[in-house]
């Protein structure tokens, strides 16, 4: 059983790569505004003329090769036994298709992991890409691929990789936790962040909708009461308005909606 990251970023630097500390094979997606292959060290490099978080991550898919994948950007330095910690977790559970793991960050208060354990819906999507690690045989046999809509650089800048973990759930695969530390994660400026205003309610809105439209009014009005420290300046009733306005157009982007509804009914077909 071998590992592969994923690794996707835009305009690479070479010298970046050898700062991350990666020691298994590495497929790196490229987003530079030309298509190219290149071989460097370790690293298998597929360049594109495309952007979108989502399209980088589903390119990673297609050229990926070894059981276990693990999903990656460029502000990520591991430790140095992060490919036996991830390898020897999947071979001790079998059951496991999808495994988060911790992650560091001097920058931001990610989510601690404090005991190996199954999770299900309600407490599996509050992780970072960085975290998912997954049997690509698994994610391939159900035809899981992430939504391009969602994403940096897309229609509805965030939430891709919760609506990944949602298809992974819908398609009765199973996540487990792991409190083994992988590395470090030094975040850049967000590329779609600038605050909770009304653009950032308005992606909640789709986000959710996408999640679920029978209870998208009900994941809207629970995400406000959990988190009131987000609407604090903007106040509750110009958040709860946006993140309808941000729902309302994702039903009526016909063709994204009917196109992902459709990739949806083949998943759980297939």
């Amino acid at each position: 059983m071998k590992l592969e990251v994923l690794l996707s970023v835009m305009n690479l630097r070479k010298e970046n790569l050898d700062k991350m500390h990666i020691t298994s094979k590495c497929t790196v997606i490229d987003q530079c505004g030309k298509k190219y292959e290149e071989k460097y060290n370790s690293f298998n490099i597929f360049g594109y003329n495309e952007i979108g978080l989502s399209n980088s991550r589903n390119r990673g898919l297609e050229h990926s090769t070894e059981e276990i994948l693990i999903l990656c950007d460029d502000d990520v330095v591991y430790n140095e036994d992060y490919e036996k910690n991830i390898v020897n977790e999947f071979i001790s559970n079998p059951k496991a298709d999808v495994i988060y793991f911790n992650v560091n960050s001097p920058y931001r208060k990610y989510r601690i992991i404090k005991k190996r354990k199954r999770l299900h819906i309600y407490n599996s999507l509050n992780y970072a890409s960085c975290n998912i690690a997954f049997r690509r045989k698994s994610i391939e046999n159900k035809n899981i691929k992430f939504n391009n809509m969602f994403g940096p650089n897309a229609k509805w800048e965030n939430g891709s990789d919760t609506i990944f973990i949602r298809d992974v759930l819908k398609n009765k695969l199973k996540i487990y936790s792991c409190p083994i530390n992988l590395g470090t994660v030094y975040h850049r400026e967000s590329t779609w962040f600038k605050g909770y205003d009304e653009r950032y309610f308005f992606n909640k809105g789709a986000l959710f909708t996408a999640i679920s439209k029978r209870f998208r009014h009900l994941l809207l009005i629970q995400y406000l009461l959990r988190h009131r420290e987000v609407f604090k300046d903007f106040g509750f009733n110009n958040a709860y308005k946006a993140m309808i306005k941000g729902s309302n157009d994702y039903l009526k982007d016909k063709k994204g909606y009917i196109e992902y509804e459709k990739s949806k009914c083949n998943n759980t077909n297939s």
